[in-house]
């Protein structure tokens, strides 16, 4: 396991051989892999679970009710949000669960509404809006993302 020293990990639950870049947050109950490579200036919560072998690019924020499943990637400013009515100081007493399931791949910029699952081995184009589950193997993209077609 690799921390850098610039990063500010509280968890002790970080997997073998996982990478933490400069400018990365872990707070002490997040739930880290093995085998992770979370690259500089993310955050991660304490109610979130990241699987084995996840790429999580640069400025990405992992808030509470993530689950990330084994070999999935997470490409650079993705937003997840985990509050459909958010307001000041009004927190929620459990915040609904986002599942990315195994190997499904999030391009950049790619936003994610509270609640969904991203199906297994599925792919969100850059830059879309998820506002609806994403079917296993499907490639979907747009804002809001729209079924493309079926991966082989």
């Amino acid at each position: 396991m690799m921390i850098h020293p610039l990063s500010d990990v509280m968890s002790d639950n970080i997997g073998q051989g996982s990478q933490i870049w400069q400018f990365v947050v872990i707070l002490k109950h997040a739930i880290i892999g093995e085998d992770c490579n979370i690259c500089a200036q993310c955050f991660i919560e304490n109610d979130v679970c990241v699987g084995d072998r996840v790429t999580i690019k640069n400025g990405v924020y992992l808030w509470d009710g993530l689950r990330i499943e084994n070999d999935a990637f997470i490409g650079p400013n993705v937003t997840f949000t985990n509050d459909r009515y958010p307001r000041s100081r009004k927190a929620l007493e459990k915040y609904p669960e986002t599942r990315i399931q195994t190997g499904a791949s999030i391009g950049a910029a790619v936003t994610v509404l509270p609640g969904l699952t991203i199906g297994a081995h599925s792919m969100i184009g850059a830059g879309s809006v998820v506002t609806h589950n994403v079917p296993e193997r499907s490639l979907v993209m747009g804002n809001p993302a729209r079924f493309i077609r079926y991966l082989g």
